[in-house]
């Protein structure tokens, strides 16, 4: 049986009084918590024999839940405490896949502090990065608050955007003329981490770059699975996807995305530990260009949860 569990804007946790799918509605183009929705305490939602985590951002793909469930002893899909947090934030992750020897661009990590006590500082060391540069907050997701900075007039006000969103942010040296490609990773019956074949993003005119809209609210991207890569660009991309993962220590499953240079040189840009999952997300899209149907992928993703538990590992 499978129950589903929701969370409202305010962080009321919110169940369907059939266990089904009613909890949520169409508020637009995007599914909300409905606000009637009836209140699940903590006990009740925790009983249950696995849990798949399907959330983004802050408290829910940062190691917050997954150390509550960690707490509790119930088992869940994806990856534990500490590699969902570090992958949660862009600089120590960029930082850990460096140290791992992925190639993850040039940027900088702007703590609020150093922020708040060095601007001048902070704005001189982000110019030589050069122009353009992307301006992100450190552990948003879904492309939320970021900024694609052409001249350095417009850096402070694009630091401060980003800031609402998270004091912590990073600003990224654009990957000019490249592709951006995704690959899935998955680990598979045996315990060893997989990549999927590829997928390619590409974006029309009307957005510079995938931004939040982009992605959920308009038809502005064209999502190409699977991607028309060179076979060896192919195969290096997947080998980078693998061993990202590992280089985080991630479990069941992963979303890295890379840039593809026109020489076929490779950037990874990040890993995300628990991509979007309906049915026509590009994760399983990848997966199932890949032999893996949606069922099968859920399928693996439960039995992975189930036999590695909780607790170290």
């Amino acid at each position: 049986m499978v129950t589903v569990v929701g969370i409202a804007r305010d962080g009321r946790w919110v169940r369907a009084a059939d266990g089904g799918l009613g909890i949520l509605t169409q508020a637009g183009p995007l599914p909300e918590v409905a606000a009637d929705a009836p209140p699940a305490d903590l006990a009740s939602c925790l009983d249950v024999d696995v849990v798949f985590p399907v959330l983004h951002g802050p408290w829910g793909e940062d190691g917050s839940v997954q150390g509550l469930l960690e707490t509790f002893g119930v088992p869940y899909v994806g990856s534990g405490v500490l590699s969902s947090a570090v992958s949660m934030d862009k600089g120590f992750m960029k930082a850990a896949l460096a140290h791992a020897g992925l190639d993850g661009g040039r940027y900088v990590v702007v703590p609020d502090r150093r922020w708040r006590l060095d601007q001048a500082g902070v704005l001189a060391e982000i110019g030589e990065l050069g122009l353009p540069v992307f301006v992100k907050p450190a552990r948003a997701g879904s492309s939320l608050g970021i900024v694609k900075v052409h001249a350095a007039a417009d850096m402070t006000a694009a630091i401060e955007g980003a800031r609402k969103h998270d004091p912590r942010i990073i600003v990224e040296a654009a990957v000019s003329d490249a592709r951006e490609i995704e690959c899935g990773v998955l680990v598979d019956v045996d315990g060893v981490p997989r990549a999927s074949r590829c997928a390619e993003i590409i974006v029309n005119e009307r957005h510079e770059f995938y931004d939040f809209e982009a992605k959920y609210l308009d038809d502005s991207a064209t999502l190409v699975v699977p991607a028309d890569l060179q076979p060896g660009v192919e195969d290096t991309v997947r080998d980078l996807a693998v061993r990202a993962f590992e280089a985080l220590d991630c479990e069941g499953l992963a979303r890295a995305d890379f840039f593809v240079r026109a020489d076929g040189s490779v950037v990874i840009n990040e890993v995300n530990t628990m991509p979007g999952f309906t049915s026509i997300s590009m994760y399983p899209r990848m997966w199932a260009a890949t032999d893996v149907d949606y069922p099968e992928l859920v399928d693996r993703l439960v039995a992975d949860a189930l036999r590695k538990g909780t607790g170290l590992h």
